[in-house]
This record gives C-alpha cells, structure tokens and sequence, in this order.
C-alpha cells in the first residue's frame, strides 16, 4: 500500500495558476519509479473524472481533453513526488484533486486502475 499526501490546493481567480503536489511513501522496499501516477478531481454532483497521468519512468504524459495545454503532469522520483502544474485556470476546474498511485497497467485513465489514493485537496476558481 501506498500513502499519497496532496497538497498545493486553494482558492484562486479564473485565469490564474495553482500548482499541485503529491509527496508518496511506503513500506521498507517502496520504489516510487514502479507505479504509474495520476491525478483525478471530482466536483459536486458529478463523476470522479481523470486530470492527467504519468507513466514510471515520467517520459510519457496523458492528459483529459479538458485540461490539455492548460495542465502539466511532472514527476521526481528522486523525491518520489508527482505534480500537476494547472494554468489558466477555470471555474469549471473547481473540485477536490485527487492523486492516485498505478502498481500494475491497465487504462491510466480509469481510475479503477489504480490502487491507492490520496485524501484530495480543494481547488476553486472564482469567476
């Protein structure tokens, strides 16, 4: 099991700029380079939906069509983080975020891929 702690979230005006980040640990043998990362958000009354993903090694990168030239996905595996560099930001970008850890394969845009997950943390875009 993986532990995923988010952090970066807050109350920001449309057009600005909000980086995300998720610190990720383990038992003794954790090797954060063996999981695939995500980030998903969910908004009230709607659908957990997925923001970005990152394959092991960071060279590849998926992104939801919503979010794509807006939102970057990063990782450090030095420092076993993942983050999200989200700009130009919309109200419509309003929900708790979500990092998610992928010990296997599968879709990395369905959450159900994933195996652990962090508390979230709030982000709102004020119009």
């Amino acid at each position: 099991q993986v532990q995923l702690v988010e952090s970066g979230g807050g109350l920001v005006q449309a057009g600005g700029s909000l980086r995300l980040s998720c610190a990720a640990s383990g038992r003794s043998g954790f090797t954060f380079s063996s999981y695939r990362m995500g980030w998903f958000r969910k908004a009230p009354g709607k659908e957990r939906e997925f923001v970005a993903g990152i394959n092991w090694g960071g060279e590849y990168a998926y992104y939801a069509g919503s979010v794509k030239g807006r939102f970057t996905i990063s990782r450090d595996n030095t420092k076993n983080t993942v983050a999200v560099q989200m700009n130009n930001l919309k109200p419509e970008d309003t929900a708790v975020y979500y990092c998610a850890a992928n010990r296997g394969y599968g879709n990395i845009m369905d959450g159900r891929s994933y195996d652990s997950w962090g508390q979230g943390t709030q982000v709102t875009v004020s119009s």
